[in-house]
């Protein structure tokens, strides 16, 4: 990913399942499904703390994957050995991994590509991906749908919150902001303090919007032969309303 983003790391990174948990979004359920489906072995890009790829090893999935973040590899080892897996995950980067086993499927959830900033990173990810995938193999992904309602509402003020974290109530806040609006880039920032008042950490992802047809046209840049996208992680065509992009890439 792009060198602006140092993210996920430290204390941010032992708080990320805690952050992310109370987001209801549908996810899970959709990837390990679509695992359970595969024949194969699978890979997921940028595992992070395992908020996914723990539920596909407990699937009992043939799972591997790889995050750039040393410190969410960490929290997924610790968290598996809390639950009696064995994580098979390495350090690595979305743009420049290599494997040496061929995938029947790779998934890269919650908006991870959205993280690369350019049209070079981005399908730089998709070659990559290509590259590890078995003849008819598939790359599934998810990146969000733009609501401008709620960009025009709400980015650039900060939302208040709490988080529970190891028995400790702590207060959050967060940010999203546009920062270039030709490239459409924006970050998210959040910020964590813990019960007395002390600072917890605060980090800044900086991300790219990638409407539909932006995420078509890397398609047909890439190598892959056919791909297909829903709404909500579903098989159903993507309409307005929708909040996710569910897309399926074929090697």
């Amino acid at each position: 990913m792009g060198e602006t983003d140092r993210s996920y790391t430290g204390t941010h990174a032992a708080f990320y399942e805690a952050l992310t948990g109370a987001n209801a979004r549908g996810d899970v359920p959709f990837y390990v499904e679509t695992a359970r489906e595969t024949e194969g072995p699978v890979l997921e890009l940028a595992c992070g703390t395992g908020r996914v790829y723990l539920d596909l090893l407990a699937a009992g999935v043939d799972a591997d994957g790889f995050d750039r973040s040393a410190d969410t590899l960490r929290e997924l080892r610790r968290s598996a050995a809390e639950r009696g897996l064995d994580p098979s995950v390495w350090q690595a980067d979305m743009t420049t991994f290599a494997v040496d086993r061929a995938y029947d499927l790779v998934i890269c959830p919650f908006n991870t590509l959205q993280h690369l900033l350019t049209t070079e990173e981005q399908l730089a990810a998709l070659r990559r991906v290509h590259d590890a995938l078995a003849p008819g193999g598939r790359f599934v992904f998810d990146v969000f749908v733009p609501d401008f309602e709620l960009i025009c509402e709400t980015y650039g003020e900060w939302q208040e919150g709490v988080v529970e974290y190891r028995g400790e109530t702590y207060r959050t806040r967060s940010r999203t902001r546009i920062i270039d609006e030709v490239d459409q880039e924006f970050t998210f920032e959040v910020e964590a303090s813990a019960p007395g008042g002390e600072q917890v950490f605060a980090v800044e992802h900086h991300l790219t919007m990638l409407p539909r047809h932006e995420v078509e046209l890397l398609a047909r840049l890439s190598p892959f032969e056919d791909w297909q996208v829903g709404g909500e992680f579903s098989d159903e065509p993507i309409e307005d309303g929708d909040s996710s992009q569910a897309w399926t890439l074929w090697k």
